[in-house]
């Protein structure tokens, strides 16, 4: 009887090990999917964003803390049950070492990752290059949290990192001109001397508009409609002339000359008002320009001036130029003001040479 009670006492405990631990599972799940739905609901109510990158980053942590607090709740029904007394339990111990670091490595995995794309929305070249800064981001994150997980399981980490500099010695010689232009992409990125959209000029003389920012070269859509591909390092280590920095608008300077017996204050007043009125009614004009008229040189053949103009952006700075000459060319010639051009006189007569007449008829033979 005695060996049967105690298969029975056996059978009971490990019954109630199992309907325990199915039971705290299911309760445990429930809690925390109730738990993130309450938190997500309260953070959409708000018009924070961190509340809601918290939330999201806080789902994979908390599930993983829900298995954490079931191992615990096993833990104690063994002891209590009187089950595995020969064993300590040092062996679920690791395993919720191991859990912990787990879940905050998820957690800040999300959070930093969260982060990023939130402000990849309100900035067009971190927008362009977020793969680059998250990539980045998340191999620190894993490199930290494994180098922290093998030290909690005893593996010494000291000859991984001496053998990961050797490699990472080898692989950077290899990769030398990828990784010098990953580097001059994110230099890119953090100084922002060219952003997403901006109508910008190289050295070389190529000329567009920045389409993108990738990990290895950047994108410039040109004005036919083609795209050049030129790598990172050749933009950071280039020259570049970017229209759209500070701002937009830009200054059009119009060269212009008139005739020397022409009235330069009556001049000046009919130019002055001609570009008025264009940059008040042009739509790429800048009607709040105080535009003005530069006197620059006594020419061959006219007195020369420059007009500032001023135009919204670049590519437009062309048609504010254009609709001033035509308009200028109109009043000019209702004013008489002359706009004079070099003229060139060919002389087609030449006087005739004297050449002496040589008569060369045969003499008649004796």
């Amino acid at each position: 009887m005695t060996l049967f009670e105690n298969l029975s006492t056996t059978s009971n405990a490990w019954i109630i090990l199992v309907c325990s631990s199915f039971a705290s599972a299911l309760l445990l799940f429930l809690v925390s999917r109730i738990l993130i739905r309450r938190l997500r609901a309260l953070t959409a109510r708000t018009r924070y964003t961190i509340d809601t990158l918290l939330v999201r980053a806080c789902a994979p942590a908390l599930s993983i803390l829900s298995i954490i607090v079931w191992i615990l709740i096993v833990e104690c029904l063994l002891r209590y049950t009187e089950l595995f007394q020969a064993r300590p339990m040092g062996f679920l111990k690791s395993i919720i070492q191991v859990l912990s670091i787990i879940a905050i490595l998820l957690f800040f995995d999300r959070l930093v990752h969260g982060l990023i794309g939130g402000y990849s929305d309100r900035s067009d070249t971190i927008k362009n290059s977020k793969s680059i800064i998250q990539g980045i981001s998340r191999g620190l994150i894993l490199s930290i949290g494994s180098l922290v997980l093998l030290g909690t399981l005893g593996i010494s980490v000291t000859p991984i990192i001496a053998s990961l500099g050797i490699s990472s010695l080898a692989v950077a010689l290899a990769l030398q001109p990828t990784l010098e232009n990953f580097f001059s992409g994110t230099q890119l990125v953090i100084d922002k001397p060219i952003r997403v959209g901006d109508f910008i000029e190289l050295e070389s003389g190529e000329q567009g508009f920045v389409d993108r920012i990738g990990w290895r070269s950047t994108w410039i859509k040109m004005l036919p409609n083609n795209t050049v591909i030129i790598p990172n390092r050749t933009i950071a280590n280039s020259k570049i002339i970017n229209y759209y920095y500070p701002e937009k608008e830009l200054s059009v300077p119009v060269e212009v000359g008139v005739h020397y017996n022409s009235d330069l204050e009556h001049v000046e007043r009919v130019t002055l008002e001609v570009a008025r009125e264009i940059l008040v009614s042009h739509e790429w004009g800048i009607d709040d320009y105080n535009t003005f008229v530069v006197y620059t040189e006594f020419g061959d053949s006219s007195i020369n001036f420059t007009v500032m103009l001023r135009a919204k952006e670049y590519f437009n700075r062309f048609w504010v130029k254009s609709a001033f000459i035509k308009a200028l060319h109109k009043r000019y010639a209702a004013e008489g003001i002359n706009i004079p051009y070099p003229i060139r006189a060919i002389n087609t007569e030449q006087e005739s040479a004297a050449l002496p007449i040589i008569n060369q008829k045969p003499s008649n033979a004796s």
